[in-house]
């Protein structure tokens, strides 16, 4: 929510300097507000994530959650205000698209993940292809999971390339953030794989068989 504050802020000084906000701005505002946005209306859906099953309460949920989130978040903002940008109609309809299409694969692999999770006979998902595992857990193996491993990665990855691009190209610094970003999220599915391979054994084995692309089809 500090981000949403932050980019606020951000708007409201860009008023200030240039008497209107950029659509550039405007752009980063709303991409962030949905974001935000999403993350309260599914909160349940953060019990299951990584950060809490696994990696518990401590300085790292602590650090990022208060500090370096809303730093990392607020950048594209901040740049924003010391380097205005003009973006053409066809330029933010292309950030619109790309946005719009990363949060679509990221909201519908995540609802579908914890649908199956909280009802696998729900209809939205009873007809998707599983993988019995020895635990007793069946592991998704068609839909958005068949797809790639990690489709919410994807999805994320498209949205946080989206917030970067109303900065331009004239400065590596608005796109700090998605390339932490790349790297955080290639190490977190790294971590995850190799849980889950103790975890299911070999069913993990055949699942990477039927979908051997972890986060971008037909490439990684």
């Amino acid at each position: 929510m500090q981000q949403v504050v932050i980019n606020l802020g951000m708007l409201m000084k860009e008023v200030e300097l240039l008497g209107s906000p950029s659509l550039a701005m405007i752009l980063v505002n709303s991409f962030q507000l949905l974001y935000v946005a999403d993350a309260l209306w599914n909160e349940e859906a953060v019990l299951t994530t990584m950060d809490i099953v696994h990696d518990g309460f401590g300085f790292m949920l602590v650090f990022g959650d208060l500090a370096w989130v809303p730093f990392t978040y607020g950048m594209q903002a901040a740049f924003l205000v010391v380097h205005p940008q003009t973006l053409s109609s066809l330029g933010a309809a292309a950030i619109i698209a790309l946005n719009g299409i990363g949060y679509y694969v990221f909201r519908k692999s995540n609802s579908q993940k914890n649908q199956f999770r909280r009802d696998p006979t729900h209809p939205s998902v009873a007809r998707l292809e599983t993988i019995a595992t020895a635990t007793g857990k069946r592991l998704l193996v068609s839909g958005w999971w068949g797809l790639v491993r990690h489709p919410n990665y994807l999805g994320d990855l498209l949205m946080a390339l989206a917030w970067s691009l109303p900065c331009g190209f004239s400065h590596l610094l608005p796109y700090f953030y998605v390339i932490y970003f790349a790297v955080l999220l290639i190490h977190r599915e790294d971590r995850d794989e190799r849980q889950c391979r103790a975890k299911y054994g070999l069913a993990w084995d055949t699942y990477c068989q039927r979908v051997p692309y972890r986060i971008f089809p037909y490439v990684y």
